[in-house]
């Protein structure tokens, strides 16, 4: 993505790695894009936008100290919520950024051939936090039409960054508000006939198989749970089930008001399959088109318009059981049957909520009981053994919230608020759907000989690959340090000291001048000292500063950051820290207070260096600051083809480590802006330049015993994997997401690799 302008971008110039510039859904809808999948065509407001919003209004202390609150006192989390958005809704747009809106707004119609509806959902930059799934989802604003509307809905995006279940789960996960950005994506909306939301897989038990919910309308009435959908299963594309529910609303734009609403469904329709076979194969195909292109497995909203197919979002699962569900089965009498959405057996008393002012009634250990539960009712959910709704589906707020606290549900029961009592006492398994009669013993599940592999997966403990090849992970911020040790991973090979700094939204030049550079030094300290705890004694390697002069410019005096041409081709990296060497050194303060602290686990890796005088300058700064180069381990990215070329150069420069940020040597080796839609195409991790330089820097290191490892994209990519084992690298360092499929690649290719040499001897 071009650094010139941040304030907007267009989808088709977004990747993955623009996350913390257009947030987890619009850098995915810029994925698909790109891979030629049906995406409708769009824009971003991208969270600078955002934070210059708040900056020019000058209320981000006022903002942020209203926000402290009790938020386990309903009361108090409801008056936060409302301060909060208020403030942002009552101050007034930046004009640079109304007229940016307007103008992409005007484009999008011109491209269309006239004025369009267009859908303004909201995209939060840390949509990668644990709680992300379902506590970072903010509002979405359909059927916005001209430039005045989509304005206001832009604004009040912003403001849902504020809802009380964000801050509820952000005060929860200690990630702190003022490091949480939002983007807006702007797409041509889609006047669904017919929508809904897909699995590519079991998204409790990980099962291969391909579930498919739909209603009539647009997509919201499955994703809120107003309705119940049907629901399809299919595997390698042969429709297993097909479940056709009695669909009673569903969600349409008015064409008198133009506004969304909620009607009943027509008569004809209620009971009738929403869709065609043709139609479930189409959706089925689709989704796994986007999960190999992922590589893991898939949620994903869908829509059809005049027999015409979208994709409108996509985000991994995060919710598949890795591990034993709470109990095994339950048997006695059934008095309701619905839909098993989280797996589990649970006992408790029921307590039938029909309002938020009865939410007090739960109480630790309870079964709630409601048509259908909301944002504000998480923290009851959070009480209880198990929930039961009447209506819903798997995407639906309770099945989704149920299943990342690991509490059994049974959704879409129709009757449950009728047909339960208050304090009766009942058994919920949300495994099979079912509600007994009374407290029921679980009967523990027996797997063996051949019942194994037909077995729930979430009844067996999966074990960890040992592999000769190490699997690393890589954290972009310390508030994930905690769902990335779940990964089982062999250490960090990549932790980004940048996002720490941004994320104080001060430039570190103000705690130079304003002598408070102890503070800076603690506050990295503070987040690096987060991961290394987490891992230790495993390695975690760190990354010095590598954010480029746009990024600063938006942060609280970085008014006279230099205005370039292509920041990321300009002074970042090793170029900054060895100009401002002021600030290189209070990085390296911060590692030899941490190494004193005992934190030998830690290694400094210095990004985009192009000669081996940078390598000796920036060890030169290190033991001025008094860390002692013998002891800590030192490397370097090779992100640059000069780097790879000249490897043998750096390796007698003496460094015990190298690290191929592949998204940057594929750009640099071809020549290929890869958030150029004209050249996209050519963009290729797999290109034979590039794999040539890996294999050549990874031969020389090897010799010399210097360790090679991956942080970049590619090195999430199974078939990238692949490749770099049989070339002999150190290590892989992916993304959380895809740690585990990565580490099960790589186990793969050493076992073919050990029985290929056995071969070759015989």
């Amino acid at each position: 993505m071009s650094g010139k302008d941040k304030l907007i971008v267009w989808l088709e110039d977004v990747r993955n790695t623009d996350i913390p510039i257009v947030g987890g859904k619009g850098a995915s809808l810029g994925e698909m894009i790109n891979e030629q999948l049906p995406v409708p065509g769009g824009f971003v407001v991208t969270a600078q936008a955002f934070r210059k919003f708040i900056d020019d209004a000058g209320i981000a202390d006022r903002l942020f100290k209203g926000l402290e609150v009790d938020v386990d006192d309903q009361k108090e989390l409801a008056k936060a919520e409302a301060f909060a958005k208020g403030l942002i809704k009552d101050q007034p747009m930046p004009k640079e950024i109304a007229d940016a809106v307007r103008s992409h707004y005007e484009e999008l119609c011109r491209r269309e051939g006239g004025e369009v509806y267009v859908a303004a959902r909201s995209s939060a930059t840390a949509e990668d936090l644990p709680e992300a799934s379902f506590a970072g989802q903010q509002e979405t604003f359909l059927n916005v039409k001209g430039a005045d509307e989509l304005l206001k809905a832009v604004q009040n995006c912003w403001a849902s960054l504020y809802g009380a279940r964000a801050i509820y789960y952000r005060v929860k996960q200690k990630f702190p508000h003022e490091m949480v950005n939002i983007a807006v994506v702007v797409q041509k909306m889609v006047d669904a006939d017919s929508a809904g939301v897909m699995f590519t897989r079991h998204p409790t038990t990980g099962d291969n198989i391909e579930i498919i919910e739909a209603a009539w309308g647009l997509g919201e009435a499955v994703v809120s749970g107003s309705v119940s959908p049907d629901n399809y299963v299919v595997k390698n594309n042969k429709i297993l089930q097909s479940k056709v529910a009695t669909k009673e609303i569903m969600i349409v734009r008015d064409k008198k008001t133009r506004k969304t609403r909620k009607i009943e469904v027509p008569a004809e329709k209620k009971n009738a399959q929403v869709l065609s076979k043709d139609e479930i194969i189409k959706l089925a195909k689709l989704g796994k088109l986007v999960e190999e292109h992922y590589g893991k497995p898939q949620d994903i909203e869908w829509a059809i318009q005049n027999g015409e197919t979208y994709l409108l979002q996509s985000r991994p699962i995060t919710t598949i059981q890795k591990g034993e569900a709470k109990g095994g089965k339950a048997s006695g009498e059934i008095i309701l049957e619905g839909l098993g959405a989280s797996p589990g057996v649970a006992s408790g008393k029921v307590k039938i909520i029909k309002g938020m002012d009865t939410l007090d009634r739960v109480l630790e250990g309870d079964i709630l009981v409601t048509k259908m539960t909301t944002p504000d009712m998480v923290p009851a959910m959070k009480r209880s053994s198990a929930i039961i709704t009447d209506e819903g589906g798997l995407t639906c707020h309770a099945a989704i919230v149920s299943r990342e606290l690991g509490t059994p549900a049974v959704v879409g029961t129709k009757e449950a608020t009728k047909v339960l009592q208050d304090e009766q006492v009942v058994t919920v398994d949300g495994e099979m759907g079912r509600v007994f009669l009374g407290a029921i013993k679980k009967e523990a599940q027996a797997v063996k000989g051949e019942e194994a592999a037909a077995a729930p997966k979430a009844v067996m403990t999966k074990t960890k690959p040992i592999t000769a090849t190490e699997v690393k992970v890589n954290v972009s911020i310390p508030e994930a340090a905690e769902r990335a040790k779940q990964t089982m991973a062999d250490g960090v090979g990549l932790l980004r000291i940048e996002h720490m700094i941004l994320g104080l939204n001060t430039h570190p030049d103000v705690y130079i001048r304003n002598g408070k550079s102890n503070e800076y030094v603690d506050e990295l300290v503070k987040g690096i000292r987060t991961v290394a705890d987490a891992f230790y004694p495993r390695p975690v390697w760190v990354r010095t500063l590598d954010a480029p002069t746009d990024e600063f410019r938006a942060m609280k005096g970085g008014e006279n950051e230099p205005y370039e041409h292509n920041p990321m081709l300009g002074m970042r990296g090793i170029r900054r820290d060895l100009r401002e060497t002021q600030h290189f050194k209070l990085e390296m303060a911060a590692f030899k207070k941490l190494y004193e602290m005992g934190y030998d686990n830690i290694g400094i890796m210095l990004p985009l260096v192009q000669h081996p005088y940078e390598l000796r300058r920036a060890k030169e700064l290190m033991v001025e600051s008094g860390i002692d180069i013998e002891k800590a381990e030192i490397g370097i990215m090779v992100e640059i083809p000069a780097s790879a070329l000249i490897i043998d150069e750096f390796i007698k420069e003496g460094l015990d480590f190298v690290s191929f940020g592949t998204n940057d040597l594929t750009q640099y080796t071809l020549a290929v802006d890869r958030n150029n839609e004209l050249v996209a195409d050519l963009y290729n991790e797999l290109h034979p330049a590039v794999l040539k330089l890996i294999e050549y820097v990874i031969g020389e290191c090897n010799k010399a015993g210097v360790k090679t490892s991956i942080c970049g994209q590619a090195g999430s990519r199974p078939e990238v994997a692949k490749r770099l084992v049989a070339m002999g690298i150190t290590s892989i360092s992916a993304n959380i997401d895809a740690v585990e499929t990565v580490r099960e690649m790589v186990a793969r290719t050493e076992h073919a690799l050990i029985l290929e040499a056995a071969r070759k001897k015989l």
